[in-house]
């Protein structure tokens, strides 16, 4: 085979045995690499129905089709597992030069199973696997342990995903760091911690053999040299966070935990004042030519030094939604949680949940005692010296900070259990994991994209929100179209997934960012990749079944109809303020859209998948064990 080696490696982290399992082409042609793959790795590998944090769930990670040659932008992978956060899939993506060691080393997919006895930092050199003591790197940051793993084994090309704190500490949103980057939003780092897995480290000095370089090579100049184009500008200048002004100016930026969708003083938060106050350099992952993460550093005041990588996720959820205005405090906050290994989305959603609850008398300042704070503190909006303490205990698991290591839904639950209130309310998630920030009240196909979301509250797996803030559908209705609509922003956003490419590229095409432009490009790599014959027909049924394998994973997980909900604020609870002011998404509308959109997805009624379908898509064991 061209592109791939054919092989996935098994580890077994108990018995510290491995062995190599070979998949055939045909194989690889349904499932193609990153969050599709490793998707179905653990279909194949996990225990069905066991607890996420037993030994009969393992961690999958799958390699990109394009990782290692010249594609732009196609340094990446995918790790999967059963979430401990959410119960339910567990799919992330990070670009970065960890996916590039593991192609060299000649593996398409590496499946951990069971958990280390004691400490350990996995190291897979080539055919080569190794156990090693971890115990000198407890205790360290994120980046700091991969630092340390290079000196330890005396090479820089070392590459490493390792765990910080928070995953030691087993905080249920902790993330997988590697190069930097976040293998975030599901919890992969408790999970990590509960196997007693501090890092896997990879050293691979093979090449990537493809079926026509000349043509790739090609391909990939051109592509590269629109991407350095004006397509791309915003994200070079400014990176993401530039989309801060943008959603405020939409009304959709959460703000003071969701209740407005406008931040007075967003301008002071936003992406080009970092770019003009805090702005060190720019980074880029593993083969892009773009480079949009942000470096940002704090000059001055009490969190002077503080630096890290600004995008718009982190910065929405540590500063309009805290209604915090000072970014020094903000880049603070981030740094905490990229430091540490801990998702900063959640962590800040999660601060945001307790601002509300102190300011509605729900928590008081005995709640936060604790022996580094002995007469507990306030914890009001815009308080951002209180959320940084906040933040601290629970990468500590300190005081309150125990509970809020779980997350809004079972942190929401047990105070309410305990106090008799209704936080519930407040409490923003889907399927136990917080959403990113585009308020969802006011944009309809985004609601239900959210909604049926295979993970949760993710707008990088939906991607509906672009139809809706682009003003392709009217936003603040719905209509017989927002099925289709939403089905297919979600199946066009899990071609890049599975490829995986980054979604910044997508315009560097043709200059459109839609499947006319990028389809036929996209066959055209895959052709030169690996010498099959993809068309436009082959590149759009990658969405579709990567969707439908994390689906299938779900329902064989207990999944229902129930739990494609959205939160209670989002339902009944305005805006006042805004273009989006006095809009909901009704209960009655989200069930309409849900049945246009399991219409859509060629699903039943109850949002199940057809026998038949399966076995359309090449899926025939999986339409087995939970076709209808």
């Amino acid at each position: 085979m061209y592109g791939y080696s054919g092989k996935i490696l098994h580890i077994d982290l108990k018995t510290k045995k491995n062995w190599v399992e070979t998949k055939p082409e045909e194989w690889y042609k349904i499932y193609i690499g990153g969050v599709s793959m490793a998707s179905r790795l653990l279909w194949e590998n996990i225990v069905p129905g066991c607890d996420p944090l037993s030994d009969g769930n393992p961690i999958c990670f799958a390699n990109g089709i394009f990782t290692g040659t010249p594609v732009p932008v196609g340094g990446k992978f995918g790790l999967a597992s059963k979430s401990p956060l959410t119960g339910v899939i567990g799919d992330s993506l990070s670009g970065s030069w960890f996916s590039v060691a593991l192609k060299r080393a000649g593996w398409d997919g590496v499946v951990l199973h069971n958990s280390c006895d004691t400490w350990t930092q996995l190291f897979i050199d080539d055919d080569r696997v190794s156990f090693n003591d971890a115990t000198y790197l407890l205790g360290k940051g994120t980046f700091e342990t991969e630092e340390a793993i290079r000196e330890k084994l005396g090479d820089d090309q070392i590459r490493s995903c390792t765990i910080g704190p928070c995953g030691e500490n087993l905080v249920r949103y902790a993330n997988v760091t590697n190069d930097g980057r976040q293998l975030g939003r599901t919890g992969h780092g408790m999970l990590w911690g509960n196997k007693k897995l501090k890092a896997v480290s990879v050293r691979g000095t093979k090449g990537v053999k493809v079926f026509d370089p000349a043509t790739l090579n090609k391909l990939s100049y051109d592509i590269s040299k629109t991407a350095q184009g004006k397509d791309t500008e915003k994200y070079r200048v400014y990176g993401t966070a530039t989309g801060l002004l943008a959603q405020n100016k939409s009304g959709v930026l959460p703000t003071r935990n969701f209740q407005e969708g406008v931040y007075e003083d967003a301008e002071l938060v936003s992406g080009e004042y970092l770019d003009k106050h805090h702005k060190v350099k720019v980074i880029a992952c593993a083969q892009c030519p773009i480079a949009c993460e942000q470096m940002s550093i704090v000059q001055t005041g009490p969190y002077a030094g503080a630096m890290t990588g600004i995008e718009y996720e982190s910065l929405f959820a540590n500063s309009s939604n805290l209604g915090v205005n000072d970014m020094r405090t903000a880049i603070k906050l981030i740094t905490i949680a990229d430091h540490d290994g801990m998702d900063t989305v959640t962590m800040g959603v999660t601060i945001g949940y307790c601002m509300e609850c102190y300011e509605k008398g729900v928590l008081t300042d005995k709640d936060f005692v604790c022996d580094s704070h002995p007469e507990g503190f306030s914890l009001r909006f815009g308080d951002g010296d209180s959320a940084v303490k906040l933040a601290e205990m629970i990468r500590d698991r300190e005081g309150i900070g125990d509970l809020l290591a779980e997350g809004v839904r079972i942190a929401s639950k047990k105070i309410d259990e305990e106090r008799g209130t209704e936080s519930w309310k407040w409490a923003l998630h889907i399927k136990g994991l917080e959403p990113a920030g585009y308020d969802a009240r006011s944009t309809k196909t985004f609601a239900v994209g959210l909604a049926t979301g295979t993970r949760g509250g993710c707008h990088n797996r939906s991607a509906a929100y672009d139809p809706d803030l682009k003003g392709e559908v009217d936003r603040l209705t719905v209509d017989p179209t927002r099925g289709h609509v939403a089905a297919a922003s979600e199946e066009y956003a899990a071609v890049y997934d599975t490829l995986p490419l980054c979604k910044f590229i997508r315009r560097s095409f043709t200059g459109k960012a839609d499947r006319a432009g990028a389809w036929p490009a996209i066959a055209q790599l895959i052709n030169a990749t690996t010498g099959w014959n993809f068309g436009y027909d082959d590149v759009d049924l990658i969405g579709i079944r990567a969707t439908n394998i994390k689906k299938a994973f779900n329902i064989r997980e207990g999944w229902t109809q129930k739990d494609d909900d959205l939160p209670w604020r989002w339902k009944h609870d305005a805006f006042t303020k805004g273009p989006g002011a006095g809009v909901v998404t009704t209960d009655e509308e989200l069930e309409y859209l849900k049945q246009l959109y399991y219409k859509a997805k060629n699903w039943t009624e109850e949002g199940m998948i057809p026998k038949e379908y399966l076995i359309k898509l090449g899926m025939d064991d999986v339409a087995e064990e939970i076709g209808v």
